[in-house]
């Protein structure tokens, strides 16, 4: 079903004026950028590692629609296949800064905190946010790196209060404290995750993960929503 917005746009309403005739009320036809998509495919039932789908509720732009600006937005041509990014693209500028910054934080692993333990970072954020296609995205990737699927299932299972050891349980507090309301991070975290063996450069990986997808989870949870795995 598509739904479109027939408020009166208040910037383009005349000024109050002595004239008594009853105003004009019409507005023009809703543009693609102000038409809402809804369908009906099912809702996931919870948190999972299987590859969940998400649709959006804003028309993305079309592939035959992308320019040069756009690709250069994207900066990995692949992504012009996903809705997702297509959506995004309409401001490209944006989109080329978020993506830089999403590759550093969770590709660049010569140093710092390795690939699990950042992707942990992510799936505790997206499960404290209720983002399920973001949980699902990452505690996959946060399962391959680390081996340990059964506790990136608890995770998902049980909340972000489930046991996962003294690192990851560090890693995870760190991250939902961030989530919650950056202030709610502190002196605490810190040293708890001193205490489970992070230096200061892998603390920083922690809080830039974390971060990063409280953002993303935002632009996942209000541009579009989940749909259940086949």
């Amino acid at each position: 079903m598509t739904t479109t917005d027939d408020t009166t746009d208040p910037d383009t309403t005349e000024p109050d004026t002595a004239d008594t005739t009853e105003p004009d009320t019409t507005t023009e036809p809703a543009t693609a950028d102000t038409v809402l998509r809804h369908d009906d495919a099912p809702h996931p039932h919870g948190f999972t590692r299987a590859e969940v789908g998400w649709t959006p509720h804003l028309p993305p732009l079309a592939e035959d629609e992308l320019t040069e600006r756009h690709y250069d937005g994207l900066v990995d041509a692949a992504r012009a296949k996903n809705d997702y990014f297509r959506l995004l693209a309409r401001d490209p500028e944006v989109l080329r800064a978020r993506t830089l910054v999403d590759k550093d934080i969770f590709y660049n692993v010569a140093d710092g905190l390795p690939r699990a333990d950042r992707e942990l970072a992510a799936t505790a954020a997206s499960r404290r946010n209720g983002c399920v296609f973001c949980a699902s995205v990452h505690s996959r990737f946060a399962a391959h790196h680390s081996k340990r699927q059964d506790d990136v299932d608890r995770l998902l299972d049980e909340g972000v209060s489930a046991d996962l050891g003294e690192r990851w349980n560090a890693i995870v507090a760190a991250s939902v404290a961030l989530t919650e309301t950056p202030s709610a991070f502190g002196p605490d975290h810190i040293a708890l995750l001193r205490s489970a063996g992070l230096d200061d450069g892998e603390i920083a990986d922690v809080v830039h993960g974390a971060a990063f997808f409280n953002w993303a989870n935002r632009l996942m949870l209000s541009l579009g929503r989940p749909v259940a795995p086949a």
